[in-house]
C-alpha cells in the first residue's frame, strides 16, 4: 500500500489556435484546482490556418514567448488537434471481447469508417462503457487524425523545448473543461448542452450529454470577419483593429455599425449549426448553449443569441471559482476566459 500519493509532473495545457497560442498550467488543491501559470501570445497571419500549422517556426516562436511570459518551468505539455483532418466516431463491439482482441477489432472498424488510408493517420480509441442501446455491447470512441496534422504540432513544440505527453482532440478537451462548469452552473449531466466555439477562421458546434461528446461539426466562420470589417471601415491595420480583443475602447459607432451586424451573423451561424444537428442521428433537444472563443466576451453577444433563438445562452468561463496564483495576471486571465476552454481541458489531462 502506498502511504504517499506521488505528485503529478507539471504539465502545460497548450492550445495552438489560428490567431494565438494559449498556455495554462494547473495544480491540484484539496478544494479543486489552482491556476499557477497563464499566458497568451499572438501568432502571425497565415502561421496557422483552419487549425492546420503552416509555419512550424512561427508557431514554435509563439509557444516559446508564451511559456516564458507565463513563468512556467514545465517541460511537458498536452496539445490538441482539430479541423477537417480529425475524424471521430463511436462504434460498438461485443462486451465479451478479450482486451487483446479489442485493438485488432478497432483496426478493422477503422478501416471501414476512417476516410483516409490508415498508414496516413494517427489512430487512438477509448472504451466508453456499456452501450445504452444494447447491454451486450460496449461503446468505443474512435479518433483518427492525419499524421501530418499531429507531426507538425509535435515539431513545433519540440523546437520550443517542450515534449507532448498528451495529444487530444479539441472537442474532447472542451468537454473536459465543461465538466468543471456543469456542476457549478447547476446543469444535469443528462441534459444535452451545446457549445458554440468561435475560432479565428473556423467555428465548431459540439453537443455534450452524459459526459460525452455526441456531436461535432465545423463551420467556415470566425472572428476574423469582425477584424477584417473593422480594418476596412476604419482604415486600420491588423494590430489596430484588435482593440476589442484587448478590452480597449473603439470608434464611437463601432457597436452599432460593426459589432451588432457581427452578433447577428453569430445568431445566424448558430441557428444554421443547430439545423444540421437536428438532422443528425444523435439529435436531442438543446435548451442551453455556451459561447466560447475570444469574440464571445464582447458586450451583448450572449444576450442577443438568447433573445433571438430563445435558448438559455451563457458565455463559457472555465476560470471562475478556481484559485488563482498571485503571479497570474488576473485581469488578462478573466478577459481571455471564454477563449480558454481547450487550454483548460488540456491542462486537466495532467491529473488523469
Amino acid at each position: 500500500m502506498k502511504l504517499f500519493k506521488s505528485k503529478p509532473v507539471p504539465m502545460i495545457g497548450l492550445d495552438i489556435g489560428s490567431a494565438s497560442v494559449r498556455v495554462l498550467q494547473l495544480s491540484e488543491t484539496p478544494s479543486g484546482y489552482r491556476i499557477e501559470h497563464f499566458a497568451t501570445e499572438p501568432v502571425g497571419k497565415g502561421v496557422v490556418v483552419e487549425k492546420s500549422v503552416q509555419d512550424i517556426e512561427g508557431v514554435s516562436s509563439a509557444i516559446q514567448r508564451a511559456v516564458t511570459n507565463s513563468g512556467s518551468q514545465a517541460k511537458q505539455c498536452a496539445i490538441a488537434v482539430s479541423g477537417s483532418a480529425v475524424f471521430t466516431k463511436t462504434i460498438s463491439l461485443p462486451s465479451n471481447l478479450a482486451e487483446s482482441d479489442v485493438e485488432s477489432q478497432v483496426q478493422v472498424e477503422a478501416n471501414q469508417y476512417v476516410p483516409y488510408p490508415l498508414d496516413e493517420v494517427s489512430l487512438d480509441f477509448e472504451v466508453l462503457g456499456p452501450s445504452p442501446r444494447n447491454p451486450d455491447m460496449v461503446d468505443i470512441l474512435l479518433a483518427a487524425s492525419k499524421s501530418e496534422n499531429v507531426e507538425s504540432r509535435q515539431d513545433a513544440i519540440d523546437a520550443a523545448g517542450l515534449k507532448a505527453k498528451v495529444v487530444d482532440v479539441e472537442a474532447f478537451a472542451i468537454s473536459n473543461a465543461f465538466e468543471l462548469m456543469r456542476e457549478r452552473d447547476g446543469l444535469s449531466k443528462s441534459e444535452a448542452v451545446g457549445i458554440f466555439d468561435i475560432g479565428y477562421d473556423l467555428t465548431m458546434l459540439l453537443v455534450l450529454r452524459n459526459g460525452r461528446v455526441i456531436y461535432t461539426r465545423d463551420h467556415p466562420f470566425g472572428s476574423q470577419l469582425l477584424r477584417e470589417e473593422t480594418m476596412r471601415r476604419y482604415d486600420m491595420d491588423e494590430e489596430q483593429a484588435g482593440f476589442f480583443e484587448r478590452g480597449e475602447d473603439g470608434p464611437e459607432d463601432f457597436e452599432d455599425e460593426v459589432l451588432e451586424p457581427f452578433q447577428l451573423n453569430i445568431v445566424h451561424q448558430i441557428s444554421r449549426a443547430l439545423q444540421f444537428f437536428a438532422s443528425s442521428n444523435e439529435y436531442s433537444p438543446i435548451s442551453t448553449i455556451y459561447l466560447s472563443g475570444g469574440s464571445t466576451s464582447l458586450k451583448g453577444v450572449a444576450e442577443m443569441v438568447q433573445r433571438e433563438l430563445g435558448l438559455t445562452t451563457r458565455v463559457a468561463d472555465p476560470v471562475s471559482g478556481l484559485e488563482i496564483a498571485p503571479s497570474v495576471p488576473h485581469a488578462s486571465l478573466m478577459r481571455h476566459a471564454p477563449n480558454l476552454m481547450v487550454a483548460m481541458g488540456l491542462a486537466l489531462r495532467g491529473f488523469d
